[in-house]
């Protein structure tokens, strides 16, 4: 899931700090890098893809940039689609190639199928029993199994339409008053809020609200995602796990653990006095499960700290890539006036005089659904997929790649490659007019939700949210930026965090249509 992409994304902005360090751990390591280099001796007859070279201690950290997926693209162009850097002790595998990126997930996908467990993830996620981080087993291919019979189907995606229109309709009648004064309005902030209510409804049954002064889960869930981007020796530097508690990173960690896990449990407990046993297709994900266990139909017992994993992820998976795509994608409108033109034009002819979108008009929005795929291809929320662990050696690319080494697919890198696209660094939605790219990745250079057993399994809901949202915003509304700025000049720098997202907020003025 994205919340759960664990490269170290506030890395670059923290190496400064980092390399104070670099002398005094050199020299307390130096007995530890003379045995490693003759562990790599013993190991030269590894046929092993390139590498850049890399520094003392640190490895090849430093080469990864503010933007890892940009400076990762540039490596490769000159190592390689296999690439091996080591970032601090670990070494990592980068991936850049449609070709390789299916050898991965589909010849030897079972291989790639483990994850590797980092601080963040074991701390916020209970052990890494969620969806997303589980090692690959049994438990996995359950909980796996429920996320996506259970919870997250089409049919399922499709009972929760009116979730989506009541909060899409508080978005709109909020954008409304705005309209009056002709004053901009943070989308940012807006999309950002209305994934978040849809989710929460949809996972929790409600708003998660909570009243006097204190943080809203949606507040605790950002602030997760800023400190599950913040650097951690124990991960790059396993022998140095003990400065994460000098650094206060695992203090921090419980602190926003434990008020999570107690908000989780008070859930739990309100859904536990409920009737569970109404056969309501509108229930929430939470009670669904907890229906699921009463009645004995898991092949595996949930204990409170298992559901927990499993609908935090929920949430989190739903939410901020969501509201990034959308975001994203109005940006993108507003800076080709044609494009937005031609997009309400659809979207438009389609309503009709009708009151709202009803969910059967989004299968006639096929422009629409172009626009959202060039997006997701030019500005994937996840670009480097959350990393994969090789379980037994295999033969890659002609390379020997080892076990237990963890392995990034640059799917931006693949989704801007100029052998594979034209023009690929374009805003083109017509490109997918005549084409008959799908989000499963069938080719591998179109992958935003990954592929295979360890694709996301949040493909079809947070779809479903991005294209009413959407659809809604441009139905309703014209945009332009304050101040007549000219559109082409809309400032699209990147930030890394959770999901590549605009560094500034998307300030936009609305018009009723």
């Amino acid at each position: 899931m994205a919340f759960l992409s664990l490269l170290p994304q506030q890395l670059w902005q923290e190496l400064h700090g980092v390399t104070q360090f670099a002398l005094f751990l050199f020299s307390l390591l130096l007995p530890f890098l003379l045995f490693k280099l003759h562990q790599l001796d013993g190991k030269g007859k590894l046929n092993l893809p390139l590498s850049p070279p890399k520094l003392p201690v640190i490895g090849n950290l430093h080469q990864l940039g503010r933007l890892p997926h940009r400076s990762l693209r540039v490596l490769s162009s000159k190592y390689g689609p296999l690439m091996l850097l080591h970032l601090g002790h670990v070494p990592t595998l980068v991936v850049s190639s449609a070709e390789m990126a299916r050898e991965i997930m589909k010849t030897h996908e079972i291989v790639f199928s483990n994850r590797p467990k980092t601080t963040a993830a074991n701390i916020f996620t209970y052990g890494c029993v969620n969806v997303g981080f589980a090692p690959y087993g049994d438990y996995w291919k359950h909980v796996k199994k429920v996320a996506l019979l259970q919870l997250l189907s089409l049919k399922r995606v499709q009972s929760f339409q009116f979730v989506r229109e009541e909060e899409v309709t508080l978005l709109v009648n909020q954008i409304q008053h705005a309209c009056l004064s002709r004053s901009p309005v943070n989308l940012t902030d807006m999309l950002l809020a209305v994934s978040s209510n849809i989710s929460s409804r949809c996972v929790f049954g409600k708003k998660t609200e909570v009243k006097d002064g204190k943080s809203t889960f949606g507040e605790l869930s950002r602030r997760m995602a800023m400190q599950v981007t913040a650097f951690s020796f124990g991960d790059f530097f396993p022998s140095l796990g003990w400065m994460d508690n000098l650094t206060g990173l695992i203090a921090s960690l419980k602190a926003t653990s434990r008020v999570v896990d107690a908000l989780l449990d008070q859930l739990i407990e309100e859904h536990k006095i409920l009737n569970v046993d109404e056969g309501d297709d509108k229930k929430d994900f939470l009670h669904i499960l907890l229906k699921l266990q009463k009645e004995g139909m898991l092949e595996i017992e949930l204990t409170q700290d298992n559901l927990k994993a499993v609908i935090l992820d929920m949430f989190t998976g739903g939410t901020e890539t969501t509201a990034t795509t959308i975001e994203r994608t109005m940006a993108e409108l507003v800076r080709n006036p044609r494009i937005m033109k031609k997009t309400q034009k659809e979207v438009r002819r389609v309503i009709g005089n009708k009151s709202k979108l009803d969910d059967t008009d989004i299968a006639h929005l096929r422009y629409l659904k172009c626009i959202i795929k060039e997006t997701l291809r030019l500005h994937a929320p996840v670009p480097l997929l959350v990393p994969r662990k090789t379980s037994t050696n295999v033969k890659l690319g002609g390379f020997d790649i080892p076990s237990k080494m963890t392995v990034y697919v640059n799917a931006w890198a693949i989704q801007t490659d100029p052998k594979l696209w034209d023009q690929p660094e374009e805003f083109l939605p017509e490109r997918f007019l005549k084409s008959s790219d799908d989000f499963k990745g069938q080719d591998f250079h179109f992958i935003p939700f990954g592929d295979g057993r360890r694709g996301c399994p949040g493909m079809t809901f947070g779809i479903a949210s991005a294209e009413y949202v959407i659809a809604n915003l441009l139905y309703h509304f014209n945009w332009e930026l304050p101040g007549g700025e000219v559109m082409k000049d809309l400032d699209m720098t990147e930030a890394y965090g959770i999901t590549i997202h605009r560094k500034f907020p998307l300030l936009l003025v609305p018009t009723l249509y």
